[in-house]
């Protein structure tokens, strides 16, 4: 079993419910990458402006210091983290032995979409999700899950290509 999950996917896709799950499972602690944003961020998403490489960089960095923090201490982790584009993976991924399990959890636009309208209290506005798949850069190297089935399923799933 990994020692290191990261769970990928654009906004809505799921990333910290099946994240909360598997660390369920797993009894590795969970981080929601959502709530390491510096408040500029936040403000900016919840304004409706996509953040740019420059916006996400400090939070990656910050990001890959816990990834290495908990790898290193030998308690492992599940991280919900967008990484939509390969070098936010590669960032994330650095120094780290053995490599993260990246799963990347893959949905239809109109699937998100509509899950984005259903929920509230999030500061990123369903009106972004199209910037989101513009920046999406999707994994060769990730086990790719499908979105469309139970919660249960999709950690097993996980769970089975770990």
């Amino acid at each position: 079993m990994p020692s290191i999950y990261l769970i990928m996917g654009v906004s809505g896709s799921g990333k910290s419910t099946i994240g909360q799950a598997l660390s369920t499972r797993t009894h590795l602690p969970f981080f929601d990458a959502d709530d390491f944003h510096p408040q500029a961020n936040v403000a900016k998403m919840a304004a409706g402006q996509a953040l740019n490489d420059d916006d996400r960089q400090p939070w990656l960095e910050t990001l890959s210091a816990l990834l290495k923090k908990q790898s290193q201490n030998g308690e492992g982790a599940v991280l919900a983290c967008s990484a939509l584009k390969a070098s936010y993976r590669n960032t994330l991924e650095q120094d780290l032995t053995p490599p993260p399990l990246v799963v990347y959890l893959k949905g239809s636009p109109e699937l998100i979409a509509a899950r984005m309208q259903a929920r509230s209290g999030h500061f990123m506005p369903p009106t972004l999700l199209a910037s989101q798949f513009a920046a999406l850069e999707e994994p060769h190297d990730a086990l790719i899950v499908s979105i469309d089935q139970s919660i249960d399923q999709i950690v097993d799933d996980i769970l089975a290509g770990a």
